[in-house]
């Protein structure tokens, strides 16, 4: 019985791997071209973006930073289950806002349209840095935020950061679990 188990288990395993590596090499044979190309609208999704995270960084202007945002908004990052819809996120900036005091951004922004997929369409893809103080302590850190626009409003992004860096900034420790 633990060889019959163990071959069908090797042989699961030879097949996954063989259809995996397939997989692999029919993603490769894609081109760049046939996947993603100019954005036509690039000069005006790349001031949509760029005037949402000044808006929100820097002016602390939730309502109007929110008006750039679609009805069916979704925010997703730093971190793999982190999700955040239209209302949860105004929430949230409303008390990061109340929080923070001498915010600045500073990022520079690409863009380019993924021709076909789930995630067809316009990308703004922006890299920089955000600082603030908070509890009377200075917070610098890089980030990286990339934008979907429709129609001149963002209807999804997603933002990544040293979540930790900021908690150990402001004070918190973490602590191991018991054994």
């Amino acid at each position: 019985m633990k060889t019959v188990t163990t071959g069908f288990l090797f042989a699961t395993l030879m097949a996954f791997s063989i259809t995996a590596a397939k997989a692999q090499s029919a993603s490769q044979d894609v081109k760049y071209s046939e996947m993603v190309g100019e954005n036509p609208n690039a000069e005006a999704d790349i001031k949509t973006v760029s005037d949402y995270l000044n808006t929100l960084l820097v002016a602390g202007d939730v309502d109007k930073a929110t008006a750039m945002l679609s009805a069916n908004y979704m925010g997703y990052g730093p971190g793999p289950d982190d999700s955040v819809n239209l209302q949860t996120t105004t929430d949230d900036w409303k008390q990061n806002i109340t929080r923070q005091q001498n915010r600045k951004v500073n990022f520079v922004a690409e863009t380019f349209n993924v021709k076909s997929g789930d995630l067809s369409g316009h990308w703004v893809s922006t890299w920089g840095t955000y600082s603030f103080t908070q509890d009377g302590k200075d917070i610098k850190f890089p980030f990286q935020y990339t934008a979907h626009v429709t129609n001149g409003k963002i209807d999804q992004d997603r933002v990544y950061y040293d979540q930790m860096y900021i908690l150990k900034t402001l004070g918190y420790t973490i602590t191991p679990p018991s054994k």
